[in-house]
């Protein structure tokens, strides 16, 4: 974060991209291991911005969080920033109601895009490692 490298242009290289992942807890993790999985959906986003020449400035990890809250917004420049989540079914966790999120991105001239790419398919280790990352945080865990 912060400085951007290659031969981007002036335009895209003052794009920052708020990334936003679906804090969805751990006893999910069966039912739902994508909204459960916030490392990989970061990463999806990061793939996103990447590939658009975009710098992922921040990442937010919420749940049901309303569209006028601060924490969305702080810092955010009309006609400069992107918001990017991978998909709508990860909005529609993170957030109280996408439908007011979209308006309230029109209003202040802020784009707000998906990945839209394919889910991961967990299987059981893939499921795993994450039940480890996300139960043992403090005891040293790496996430690897």
């Amino acid at each position: 974060m912060g400085e951007v490298r290659g031969a981007l242009g002036p335009r895209q290289a003052q794009v920052r991209v708020t990334a936003i992942a679906s804090l969805t807890p751990l006893e999910e993790l069966d039912s739902d291991p994508f909204l459960v999985d916030s490392r990989s959906q970061h990463a999806m986003c990061a793939r996103w911005a990447a590939e658009h020449g975009y710098v992922v400035a921040r990442e937010l990890l919420v749940r049901g969080l309303r569209a006028d809250h601060r924490a969305l917004w702080d810092g955010v420049r009309a006609g400069r920033d992107v918001f990017v989540a991978p998909s709508r079914r990860v909005l529609e966790s993170a957030l109280s109601s996408v439908e007011e999120f979209t308006a309230e991105c029109a209003r202040r001239g802020v784009r707000v895009e998906t990945v839209g790419s394919a889910e991961p398919a967990y299987d059981a280790q893939m499921k795993a490692r994450v039940h480890r990352r996300l139960s043992m945080p403090t005891a040293g865990y790496d996430g690897r």
